[in-house]
Order: C-alpha cells, then sequence, then structure tokens
C-alpha cells in the first residue's frame, strides 16, 4: 500500500518535513492543524473561537482534498495552549461535527508552533 500526500491551497502549507495530509489506503492522516488563514498566512484570530474555527476549517479543506468530509472523521486530538480554553474550543467543535461524534482526546500543553491557541490533527476513513 503506498501513502498519498494531500495537498490543497485552502489550508496552509506544512510548515516542514510533513505533509498536510497522508491518504493510506483507506485512511486519511490529517496533520495538525493550526489557526492559519491560507489565503494571509495570518491567525485567523487572537481568540479561542476563531482559532479553533480556522483549524477546523482547514481540515474540512484537506480532507475535501481527499474526497472525504468531517462526517469521515473517526478521532480528532485537540492541543490547547491553556485547558482553561476547552470549553471555548468545545463550542466552535460542536459546529463541525454531528452524532456519532468522532473520538477525542485533548491535551494542554506547554507550548504550540507561532503560539497558537489551539492545534488539531484528525483521522478520517473513507
Amino acid at each position: 500500500m503506498s501513502n498519498e500526500a494531500i495537498v490543497t491551497d485552502k489550508a496552509p502549507a506544512a510548515l516542514g518535513p510533513y505533509s498536510a495530509a497522508v491518504k493510506s489506503g483507506n485512511v486519511i492522516h490529517v496533520s495538525g492543524q493550526l489557526p492559519v488563514n491560507p489565503a494571509t498566512g495570518e491567525f485567523a484570530g487572537e481568540d479561542i473561537a476563531s482559532q479553533t474555527r480556522q483549524s477546523l476549517t482547514n481540515i474540512q479543506n484537506i480532507l475535501a482534498a481527499a474526497g472525504a468530509t468531517m462526517a469521515n472523521v473517526a478521532e480528532c486530538t485537540v492541543l490547547l495552549d491553556d485547558i482553561n480554553d476547552f470549553a471555548g474550543m468545545n463550542e466552535v467543535y460542536g459546529e463541525f461535527f454531528s452524532e456519532p461524534y468522532p473520538a477525542r482526546a485533548a491535551f494542554e500543553v506547554a507550548a504550540l508552533p507561532k503560539a497558537a491557541k489551539v492545534e488539531i490533527k484528525a483521522v478520517a476513513y473513507l
């Protein structure tokens, strides 16, 4: 089984030697998405709601490039720079998914790239 890099200009380019997503068989592994607006290269905003919305929009656009939707997501990992932002993240997160919701883990981390408030990764199945 070969891996296929998923590339789209509707999500930010990778910041290093990795792919925005890799499709392997019927599985799509989406790398952690920062809240970067691909049109500007800047964060979508400074608050947790706007940053969460942009991270999830980036995931949505990457999945679309792979022929999938958010309904195909089975698991997400959410990294927060402050666990006190969990409720704000969770409210926006709920706008992107419906039942059955993906499995999820959320963690507070010491720091995120570019001082982001949130980074989200996903695994989807076709």
